[in-house]
């Protein structure tokens, strides 16, 4: 006789040990899941913060550059303070000597030109040599015997070069052929 209730021997009995695998295998990608949304939910939290870092660095730099736009010149215009001073106890004198008049000013434009010299800026005065069309603002061209045709023979207003980059040209005269 054969029981409905006897198993066939292809089937496995049903155990709890089958029932169990697939409640385990739940249990354990769960555990998955919430291991990996914690690991995500730092992620997230560094990010935050690395992105609140940089932008109190671009703030922070930004402020930086504006400072020093702002006070970029300070160096420079603490060391002219001398020579305003000059200038002032000069126009404050009356009466007195022309001549020493004359060597205060002279004095103050040595200084005025040390201290810009200290910053970079070199006069172009160029008496005297050939035009040089990138440094040089030729205004007329006058008659100079016994100067080759081209050369600087008067300068109207010195040029100025700051760093090797020219500043200003220097306004000249210049030799014409004959």
């Amino acid at each position: 006789m054969h029981n409905s209730d006897s198993q066939s021997p292809n089937e496995a009995p049903e155990t709890g040990a089958q029932n169990a695998a697939p409640s385990d295998e739940l249990e354990a990608l769960k555990a998955k899941l919430a291991e990996l949304e914690a690991g995500n939910k730092d992620l997230r939290e560094t990010v935050l913060r690395e992105k609140a870092e940089l932008e109190n660095q671009r703030r922070r730099l930004h402020r930086d550059l504006e400072q020093a736009r702002r006070f970029a010149n300070e160096k420079l215009l603490n060391d002219l303070l001398p020579v305003y001073d000059s200038l002032e106890r000069g126009l404050a004198v009356e009466g007195g000597d022309v001549a020493a008049i004359r060597e205060g000013l002279n004095l103050t434009l040595k200084e005025l030109l040390r201290i810009a010299g200290n910053n970079g800026l070199v006069q172009v005065d160029p008496l005297d040599q050939p035009l040089d069309p990138e440094r040089h603002h030729a205004v007329s061209m006058v008659e100079a015997p016994g100067k080759a045709p081209g050369t600087v023979v008067a300068v109207l207003q010195k040029g100025y070069v700051l760093n090797d980059r020219l500043l200003r040209p220097a306004l000249v005269s210049v030799a014409k052929d004959d």
